[in-house]
């Protein structure tokens, strides 16, 4: 699993709406403490074209996410991408359709604040802590080129500018924000958060005479005579766990390693499913440490040597490998930790045994052994069902644990003789396209949904031992039990088929 979540650092809601004795604009307050962060234009409510907007302003611990990065937590710019998320609030007002928010970079520092009231706005500032319509802080108006009010945001050609679309109005905000989160590690762009707003063509309309903003009012020539009336968020303050403002950081971390699944080229397959990944750990002292000859720069180099099932070592000369030559050369994957692509055809009696030898020079690191398969067609399409269990599964966890758990796959079917009952340990399936998702048994909640699109960040690796994957439990909210689901990539139906079984576990904080 790659998932790491970071909660906002600091969020708010400004707005030049009336209150309730449209005589007051909001202009002034601030929301900063709110549990509830709000989105709205309304038109024509003061007087038939009056304008009353409503914009968020979030920020993340980028720091963090640089930090994580240089201590390899997260990888490299390329190879992870970072998702902006935020969760619907339910309320008994009037939810808009079919609208979109923007999301852009803000251009200037802003305080949050310590307001509460979303109603009557009654919060104000008077110079004190916490950005306002008006201002970013008790100590700075917002500043633009042209004399914005409502937020400071980045506007240019080069900057990053994402959009959220809504349809029904009650869906969660989830948008990749990669492009701007990178060049908020980079330093290239200063990290002040977000700004969410309606399109230009959604907040409401307003004309200056002289084409200029008006005090607290927007001129906004192109603006809807409609109103986008109310779209709400959870802030950072909620009582709900799963409902915080979030970015997820996403990638693919799984290990496919053929090792236990290892099958001789054949003319059945196409060229890319006759190399099989196999890879190398090298643990110091119950720690995964570089090979100092290799590190991260230097080649190390794989050979094949045929033997049986009887042999404790190879023997022979190297085999042919599918380049031609008897050496291939191995690269390094992360920290003690390398891989391979090997491909070799079997002889015309295959043998039982295959020896990897890792080296370099002189110098032999390792030597595995490997049971070659031989690829063979069928008469009869397959329909696989699969048995499954979590075999390390136990029934609590700490919020401070990542755990590595070992699925064991058989087909349902599988039925073996006596004699392999009673001498041979049980065969597991190896399933190359595995997910994983994670839910709340009490109600259901989406704890960790399937991460089955471009990121592929639940995906299970395998080895020599089966299917496996981590999961960090400080992911999920304590005093509750969960639930692991598994679903399989059906290439046939050219989707995902979740599995019928549940395995469910309860996480906590205390020690036990």
């Amino acid at each position: 699993m790659a998932l790491i979540r970071y909660t906002a650092s600091a969020d708010t809601t400004i707005a030049n709406a009336f209150q309730s004795n449209l005589n007051i604009r909001a202009s002034g307050s601030n929301m900063g403490a709110s549990d509830i962060l709000e989105v709205f234009s309304v038109y024509g409510r003061e007087t038939t074209s009056s304008q009353e907007l409503s914009r968020v302003l979030i920020k993340f611990p980028v720091t963090d996410i640089s930090t994580d990065r240089t201590n390899s937590i997260i990888p490299a710019s390329g190879s992870v991408s970072f998702y902006l998320r935020l969760f619907n609030a339910e309320h008994s007002k009037t939810v808009p359709e079919d609208f979109t928010l923007m999301v852009r970079p803000v251009a200037q520092s802003w305080q949050e604040g310590v307001g509460l009231d979303l109603e009557d706005y009654k919060d104000v500032t008077k110079g004190l802590p916490g950005a306002n319509w008006m201002s970013a802080s008790n100590a700075a108006v917002w500043t633009s080129s042209a004399g914005e009010v409502g937020g400071s945001y980045l506007t240019g050609t080069s900057d990053p500018t994402f959009k959220g679309t809504f349809s029904t109005g009650l869906e969660n905000l989830e948008i990749n924000v990669t492009p701007l989160v990178e060049h908020w590690i980079a330093g290239t762009i200063s990290n002040n958060g977000f700004g969410i707003h309606l399109t230009s063509s959604q907040e409401a309309l307003f004309s200056g005479s002289d084409g200029l903003n008006s005090g607290s009012v927007l001129n906004n020539t192109g603006g809807a005579e409609t109103s986008y009336y109310t779209k709400r968020f959870f802030a950072r303050g909620t009582q709900y766990f799963f409902s915080q403002p979030l970015i997820e950081a996403r990638w693919n971390s799984s290990v496919k390693d053929d090792r236990g699944d290892f099958m001789y080229s054949s003319s059945l397959a196409p060229p890319s499913e006759n190399l099989n990944t196999i890879y190398l750990y090298n643990y110091v002292r119950g720690q995964l440490t570089n090979i100092p000859a290799i590190n991260t720069t230097g080649s190390i180099l794989v050979s094949l040597y045929s033997g049986s099932a009887t042999n404790t070592s190879p023997s022979g000369s190297k085999l042919l490998l599918y380049d031609g030559n008897t050496n291939l050369t191995g690269g390094y994957v992360s920290t003690g930790i390398y891989s391979c692509s090997v491909a070799t055809t079997a002889a015309s009696t295959p043998v039982k045994t295959l020896f990897d030898v890792w080296h370099s020079g002189s110098i032999e690191f390792f030597t595995g052994s490997i049971t070659p398969s031989v690829l063979s067609a069928s008469s009869a399409p397959a329909k696989p069902t699969y048995y499954l269990n979590i075999t390390n599964l136990r029934d609590r966890y700490r919020r401070n644990e990542t755990v590595r758990f070992n699925v064991y796959i058989r087909n349902k079917n599988w039925s073996p003789t006596i004699y392999n009952k009673a001498t041979a340990t049980t065969e597991t399936t190896t399933i190359h396209s595995a997910s994983f998702r994670t839910y709340r048994i009490l109600d259901a909640h989406e704890a960790v949904p399937y991460g089955t699109g471009s990121d592929l960040h639940t995906v299970l690796s395998y080895g020599v031992s089966g299917n496996y994957f981590d999961f960090d439990m400080s992911l999920l909210e304590s005093g509750y039990v969960y639930g692991f689901k598994f679903a399989f990539y059906d290439a046939a139906l050219s989707s995902w088929t979740e599995q019928p079984y549940i395995f469910k576990f309860r996480v906590e904080d205390y020690g036990y």
